[in-house]
């Protein structure tokens, strides 16, 4: 039998979706090239924005057609999904289950067909690691969110944060570098908030501990996380990866507003002020313990444009805290209304032109940082960890530093270079998103 899997969503969803198939694979299930050979079609949502739920939508006509045409297809909606759009989804999936109840119905079947899945389940990170061997791998430390930002489904779809047991982390981390993975990100909604206690509270995990203890683990391999929030960015926390030596001098750290009315609007409990302070608590950090190139970080940041009630004074503030952080990238969204959260009750009273208009800014602020921070990197040398190979104009190279800047660079020798190989490049071009270079 074949599955096929379709994901859409953050790297929390993308890390599932590999355990299902894991564990698919486990049960002989085969993976199939397309839907239409599928017995098994499994789409995996973040249905954070309403673009994504609308994509969704946009299956159901294809499902039916393959349905029509094999009607022994069974077919499973997973992820993060608002209780309000179940019932229409249900019209369109046979099963809508959240990620355990998933992999329960996984573990029952027996060669034929399993039993009717469960509706309920545990909600924890239980699904163990992919098999398969990648250079690249994310590993869940928690699932769940306890914030409630206004404009975010995630408390409601995956319930309150539950971190996993840290020795299932590290054994997990273990593994993956025995089979060669060269970069493991530490996934979770709220990733920096981890914080495991034993039985009887007889111990206490939190972030900076778990952050040394992967640290030390044997094997060369690059540490990066997502998503901090920055109300959990304490002083323990930034000495740990400031000190660590695995941990890359890279960071996505979620603005979401540089303008305190918006900010409390969408209930993020800090001030642009304060956002501000720990950057530069970061920055010194890294001056502090780091030499060379690796004392200065690469910041990201997500941002909203367009939040309901955003003025155009609101807005110039994000616009000043833009260019005052000087971001390497930000990751822009323009503000959609979404059934299910807090901010839905606001009236969305930003006109689309003024959404994109902002955007556009947002944009050029930080195309223009993004180039001034890249230039400092020519004349480089720099490890480069590659992850594609193209065949266009010649044979290049494409990859990420531990700054996670993307350098493309060219190659003459068949099998030089391969994908999951780290190369030693010299950097001679500095772009708006990337760096070009020649390989040592």
């Amino acid at each position: 039998m074949e599955y096929f899997i379709i994901t859409y969503g953050c790297q929390m969803n993308r890390s599932d979706s590999e355990r299902i198939a894991s564990n698919l694979e486990k049960k002989g299930f085969c993976a199939s090239k397309d839907l239409e050979n599928a017995d098994i079609i499994i789409v995996n949502v973040c249905s954070v924005r309403q673009a994504s739920v609308d994509r969704i939508f946009g299956l159901a006509d294809k499902l039916k057609s393959l349905r029509e045409k094999n009607t022994g297809l069974t077919t499973f909606l997973t992820g993060c999904i608002v209780e309000k759009d179940k019932a229409r989804f249900k019209k369109i999936f046979d099963h809508i289950l959240n990620i355990d109840a998933l992999n329960d119905w996984i573990l029952k079947f027996d060669g034929a067909k399993a039993s009717e899945p469960s509706k309920h389940s545990k909600h924890e990170p239980a699904i163990p690691l992919a098999d398969k061997k990648k250079f690249t791998v994310g590993i869940p430390i928690s699932t769940g969110c306890d914030n409630f930002c206004s404009y975010c489904v995630v408390p409601y779809t995956r319930g309150g944060l539950i971190p996993r047991d840290w020795r299932d982390i590290l054994a997990e981390v273990n593994t993956a570098v025995l089979n060669n993975a060269k970069e493991i990100w530490l996934l979770g909604q709220n990733v920096n908030n981890y914080r495991f206690k034993g039985p009887n509270d007889s111990e206490c995990i939190d972030f900076a501990k778990l952050i040394e203890m992967v640290d030390a683990l044997p094997g060369e391999f690059w540490i990066r996380f997502t998503s901090p929030h920055p109300k959990d960015f304490d002083d323990a926390a930034i000495k740990a990866v400031a000190t660590s030596r695995k941990v890359t001098p890279y960071f996505n750290l979620p603005v979401q507003s540089g303008d305190d009315a918006i900010l409390k609007a969408m209930a993020r409990p800090y001030t642009s002020s304060q956002y501000l302070d720990l950057v530069e608590k970061i920055r010194k950090a890294f001056r502090t313990h780091r030499t060379g190139i690796e004392s200065t970080i690469a910041l990201s940041t997500d941002v909203i444009v367009g939040f309901p009630g955003e003025t155009e004074e609101n807005f110039l503030n994000t616009a000043k805290l833009f260019k005052k952080v000087g971001f390497d990238m930000a990751y822009i969204a323009c503000y959609s209304r979404r059934e299910g959260t807090a901010a839905a009750a606001l009236q969305d009273n930003v006109p689309k032109t003024e959404k994109d208009r902002r955007y556009r800014e947002l944009t050029r602020i930080m195309m223009e940082t993004s180039l001034e921070n890249n230039s400092k990197y020519v004349g480089q040398t720099l490890p480069v960890l590659i992850e594609k190979i193209l065949e266009k104009n010649g044979t290049w190279a494409v990859g990420k530093t531990r700054s996670y800047k993307t350098v493309k660079f060219p190659f003459k020798h068949d099998n030089q270079f391969l994908p999951g190989d780290i190369a030693m490049v010299s950097v001679t071009k500095a772009l708006p998103l990337g760096l070009t270079a020649q390989p040592l």
